[in-house]
């Protein structure tokens, strides 16, 4: 009797368990159900938008593989880069399709689209590199354009250490267009110098250095 109490009261003690906490337990075991099947879904969804990004990069790189774009090549690719930028706005790809279509825009004579793009990467990109790089084509750009002391801020403002030949070369660019040839030659012979280190070809900084010895020897 002893032991058929106790069960029973066990038994009892479990009913009133469950009154006051089944509910609970329910919903909470539905609620981490519903949590794996939401992840499985996000999961499978970042998968398929990463596979659409891949897909459509790889058409833009396709498309502007040629030197030389025909008129509706250029429009499909630029329209490439906007739906890129527009569906897969944080990924690396929109960051690299930026970078194409600022060297599209370049192509295009349209400078300021292509120092509009170049423009978004530094502010939208989060990969230091990438930031790095579009300063530096912004830079070259700003040369061109006749800004050679923005060039220089733009230069200072973050370029990583892996690309520091090219940015040597870009300064001593600046430092010319500015008429600081000493300033200039310095730094190209610090590009030549970092590219050596490197092993990484930089080509024409040494006949940039080369005509700059003329120039001195004419003055």
């Amino acid at each position: 009797m002893a032991e058929l109490r106790t069960e029973e009261e066990q038994l009892d003690a479990l009913k009133r368990w469950w009154k006051e906490n089944g509910v609970s337990l329910i919903a909470g075991v539905a609620i981490a159900a519903a949590g794996v099947v939401g992840w499985n879904a996000w999961q499978s969804y970042q998968e398929n938008q990463a596979s659409a990004a891949s897909a459509r990069y790889q058409h833009l790189i396709n498309l502007t593989a040629g030197t030389q774009l025909d008129d509706a090549s250029l429009a499909e690719a630029r329209e490439l880069v906007v739906e890129i930028t527009d569906n897969h706005g944080k990924t690396l790809y929109a960051d690299l399709a930026r970078l194409i279509d600022a060297r599209l825009a370049v192509a295009d004579e349209d400078l300021p689209g292509a120092r509009a793009a170049l423009e978004a990467v530094i502010d939208a990109s989060g990969r230091d590199y990438v930031k790095g790089l579009a300063r530096l084509r912004l830079a070259r750009l700003q040369v061109a354009e006749g800004e050679a002391e923005a060039a220089l801020a733009t230069l200072e403002a973050g370029v990583p250490e892996a690309l520091a030949a090219q940015r040597a070369e870009v300064r001593g660019d600046a430092y010319h267009a500015l008429g600081q040839t000493d300033d200039a030659g310095e730094a190209w012979r610090e590009a030549l110098a970092l590219a050596d280190a490197r092993e990484q070809p930089l080509y024409g900084v040494q006949l940039k250095l080369d005509n700059l010895g003329h120039d001195e020897a004419t003055i």
